[in-house]
């Protein structure tokens, strides 16, 4: 948060090319320009990541919605020194950072894997196995790392947009004999309120028109991306992580036109 505080580290960042601002055709446009920027990039960030194989030196870039971030730099505009109410605030205003965990020669290549990941704290940080997020996640790192492509992690995705708290309740739901579809909706929240138009976005920003090839069993996820300006030239199944404790819901995803095998 501090770099959006203090101004004169904002500017270093932007005097660097590690600070910039997208349009909503992945274009670069000046802070407060008539493009309106829609996407604040920062990085790229060394990220040196533990694989199967070894080690790895990704480049990592975090990004963020102008609207969340704008509503950051007014409050920050107020916050006069590290003691007041207004800093403490602002030190917990919660933005949806999402990231690209790219290999050093992605913005190069001319069909890179990519693997656009809803974030899935259960999954990628427990290590649940209600759910296959966390293989799938660990099995496109792998792969890009063999072949060169990107991570795009979506932050605010979690329960296919719900948050967290309500896809605990949701959890008890499927207990009850719900599917993963039907709890959300019990609700009253949608099946699927994700949105990949960010994602679109900066994908379009690194490779200026290129195809991708996407890791995805999701096929709105690459109506979304194809829509966004992002072509993806072939979308590959990705399977993995599949169990006896996650069998119901992967059958409820096929249901709901998911590419995946009969289980």
């Amino acid at each position: 948060m501090f770099s959006y505080v203090n101004q004169t580290i904002r500017q270093a960042l932007e005097a660097s090319g590690r600070l910039v601002y997208l349009c909503d055709d992945g274009s670069c446009t000046e802070p407060c320009g008539d493009g309106r920027p829609a996407i604040s990039l920062l990085g790229p960030i060394p990220l040196p990541v533990f694989l199967e194989d070894g080690e790895f030196p990704f480049h990592w870039y975090a990004f963020v919605r102008r609207l969340e971030l704008q509503h950051v730099l007014d409050t920050a505009a107020s916050v006069t020194d590290g003691r007041s109410e207004s800093f403490r605030l602002l030190l917990q205003e919660r933005m949806n950072v999402n990231s690209i965990i790219a290999t050093p020669d992605f913005a190069s290549l001319d069909a890179p894997l990519v693997r656009v990941h809803s974030c899935c704290m259960t999954g990628d940080v427990f290590g649940s196995m209600r759910c296959e997020c966390g293989p799938q996640l660990a099995l496109a790192f792998a792969r890009i790392a063999k072949e060169g492509g990107a991570v795009v992690y979506m932050s605010g995705h979690e329960g296919r947009g719900i948050g967290l708290f309500a896809k605990a309740i949701t959890y008890l739901l499927q207990d009850g004999g719900q599917d993963t579809y039907q709890a959300n909706v019990s609700l009253g929240l949608p099946e699927d309120s994700r949105d990949f138009t960010d994602a679109a976005i900066v994908l379009r920003h690194f490779l200026r028109g290129r195809p991708i090839r996407l890791m995805s069993n999701n096929p709105v996820k690459i109506e979304q991306l194809v829509a966004g300006g992002q072509p993806v030239i072939e979308a590959l199944q990705h399977v993995a992580g599949v169990s006896d404790h996650n069998t119901r819901y992967l059958r409820s995803k096929r249901n709901k036109g998911h590419n995946l095998p009969e289980l």
